[in-house]
């Protein structure tokens, strides 16, 4: 194995190779430096501006040339926050030399990509991560926890929305190539995970979608990405899951973001707070009552990353709840038209 022993890894914090220090790379890579479960040992960044600003977290690291370089280098595991296009590619490689790799979303393109960077990690025996960040919201562990507790009857709607009124600043979004998709793989992707996660993935029946590039209805297997979705995904057990995202909506804010959940007994939902991105407000419903179980301020962008970094250290190896991931890429698939159904029924 090219890296420290699991046994040093408990003695010491873990050395990690960074590929990729745009603003959300240096923001994890911050929150994993200051809660204490590693250190940045390399840095692999094309631009000169951005490979400076994370060294103002990293002073330490080495600013390495390539990627293939970097794994080269004595490290516990590898963090990916590349554009989407390479995180298949790059995981599967890092994987293949024995790391353990913390991936930003989406993991792959497709299913295929996400499926094969799966099946990577199963065969080296490593870790995989992925930073689906929403999940470690003080909220939607509630709301998982209040789902599974049964206190809310049978859940039979669950409505999941991420409005941007802007839209990303870099050209490889626009390109379905480089991509994979629009603002479905981009927002929707979380959407689609947190619908499935609180309820523990349950079977998926059925996918429809509609796609739109400024306004305009928009084929899902063209060339252009699309700027707004709505999504309804059916499960086998009854119940809807209903998604919408968009990117430059007129929503009167910054964005609008929320995650609904209502059943039989009783509903609860986390809601954005004044259009933020970053603070939430949770609520208990019933009826024409509310009541707030917990809002703001809460520090919740590094919890994904410094949580895989902790059970990397404690020894944790392949994880076979990381097929989830498979789970969530396969409603994408569905919500663009790719192969639509023939992999939606597995059991996770």
């Amino acid at each position: 194995m090219n890296s420290n022993s699991l046994k040093d890894a408990k003695l010491k914090p873990l050395r990690l190779g960074f590929a990729g220090a745009g603003w959300i790379g240096r923001h994890r890579m911050q929150s994993l430096v200051q809660s204490g479960h590693a250190s940045v040992a390399a840095i692999v960044e094309p631009s000169a501006e951005m490979a400076d600003l994370a060294l103002d977290f990293a002073p330490d690291a080495e600013l390495v040339g390539s990627f293939k370089d970097m794994l080269d280098r004595d490290l516990d595991g590898v963090v990916i926050a590349t554009p989407s296009a390479m995180h298949a590619s790059q995981s599967v490689a890092a994987l293949e030399r024995g790391f353990a790799v913390f991936c930003q979303k989406p993991l792959g393109r497709d299913c295929d990509e996400v499926e094969a960077v799966i099946a990577a990690a199963q065969r080296a025996d490593r870790l995989l991560g992925v930073d689906l960040s929403y999940r470690h919201t003080a909220g939607i562990a509630f709301i998982r926890d209040v789902i599974r507790s049964g206190e809310l009857g049978s859940i039979y709607l669950a409505d999941l929305t991420f409005h941007n009124a802007y839209g990303p600043d870099k050209a490889w979004f626009y390109d379905r190539q480089k991509s994979g998709g629009g603002c479905v793989i981009d927002l929707g992707v979380h959407l689609v995970d947190l619908g499935l996660y609180v309820m523990d993935f349950p079977r998926v029946r059925r996918v429809d979608s509609s796609l739109f590039r400024q306004g305009h209805p928009l084929e899902a297997s063209g060339a252009e990405v699309e700027d707004c979705a709505i999504a309804t995904i059916e499960l086998e057990n009854g119940a809807s899951v209903r998604i919408a995202c968009s990117w430059r909506l007129h929503a009167g804010c910054d964005a609008v973001i929320s995650a609904s959940f209502y059943g039989t007994e009783g509903g609860v939902e986390m809601r954005n707070v004044g259009g933020s991105f970053f603070d939430f407000e949770t609520r208990r419903l019933a009826g024409t009552s509310s009541s707030i179980i917990c809002g703001p301020p809460e520090d919740w962008g590094g919890r994904a990353i410094i949580e895989w970094a902790r059970r990397l250290s404690a020894g944790d190896r392949f994880d076979r709840r990381c097929e989830q991931f498979v789970a969530v890429a396969d409603v994408l698939d569905g919500i663009y038209g790719r192969d639509p159904l023939a992999k939606l029924q597995r059991v996770v």
